[in-house]
């Protein structure tokens, strides 16, 4: 391995020297000899004596004390990485079931003690359109059921005004399964912990059309900044790793917003309509709609 060297003609202030001295000092704790090639005239080798004495501090430390030479303690090695936890659950998932009881006994988001129920999906498995929305919310929590609460209902009632619904032709299921305390929205950690899980899903279900409920799981999941009034009714592709071609998506008012914003339930419907024909284009059957 070869290192840069510093540029002879340049002046090398205190703060440099001070950090090549710490520099070498670490590769000369780790006894690697070519640690005084790096600056030997703005940095003179340890004296035989100093060397010494290291050697001799490291011996006399107490077993399993584990103290540097420099006298901090070593950096600290997390014993578990939640995130490569949830990649091999997920990799090793082979059904839907199979995931969602791995993702029963996944202990590394930090939502879960803090909830009352794990809720992973609810629908049909065979589902050819798969819904994805935020977090579970009280209710959910209860249940352990995504979208069960009143914006769930409402959630059925718009489904089913395009012939839609969870028990023949929807699975849905959110970017967290545990409720994140007073409803708040989901810590980026918290997504990233969770994401194998739903990116396991996804691959596993291969949906022929994405639907993304409400902002937060619109830019999360299609990784763009732009607002859900922006967003919404666009035909727009998701991809990830795993899946055989990007699969059509298209952003949805979350229904809880419009608990909140009735006056907006128009562009929903809107939006609706752009579902509703988009899965004809895909040829996913639809009932004949309230």
């Amino acid at each position: 391995m070869t290192h840069p060297r510093p540029d002879p003609a340049r002046p090398i202030s205190p703060q440099e020297r001070l950090a090549l001295k710490a520099l070498v000092d670490f590769w000369d704790d780790m006894g690697l000899d070519e640690a005084h090639g790096l600056a030997p005239a703005l940095i003179p080798a340890p004296r035989p004596q100093a060397r010494q004495a290291r050697s001799d501090s490291t011996q006399s430390a107490p077993s399993g004390s584990q103290v540097s030479a420099s006298g901090r303690p070593p950096p600290k090695i997390l014993a578990v990485n939640p995130v490569a936890d949830a990649r091999r659950a997920a990799a090793a998932a082979t059904t839907i079931a199979a995931l969602k009881a791995a993702v029963d006994k996944f202990e590394g988001c930090t939502l879960r003690p803090g909830a009352r129920n794990t809720a992973v999906y609810d629908g049909s498995i065979d589902a050819d359109v798969m819904i994805v929305g935020e977090a579970p919310g009280a209710e959910e929590d209860a249940a352990g059921l995504p979208f069960v609460g009143r914006a769930g209902k409402l959630l059925d009632r718009m489904l089913a005004s395009i012939g839609l619904s969870r028990t023949e032709n929807v699975y849905i299921t959110n970017l967290v399964y545990w409720r994140p305390p007073g409803n708040r929205d989901p810590s980026a950690e918290e997504v990233q912990v969770c994401a194998p899980f739903l990116a396991r899903q996804i691959q596993l279900k291969r949906p022929k059309l994405l639907l993304t409920a409400g902002k937060f799981a619109t830019q999360t999941l299609l990784g763009v900044d732009d607002g859900i009034m922006k967003m919404r009714g666009r035909k727009l592709r998701y991809s990830q790793e795993g899946l055989d071609a990007p699969v059509p998506c298209v952003p949805l008012l979350h229904p809880a917003y419009l608990l909140r914003q009735p006056n907006d339930k128009a562009k929903a419907w809107d939006d609706l309509l752009t579902v509703a024909a988009l899965c004809d284009e895909l040829g996913i059957k639809r009932g004949k709609g309230l």
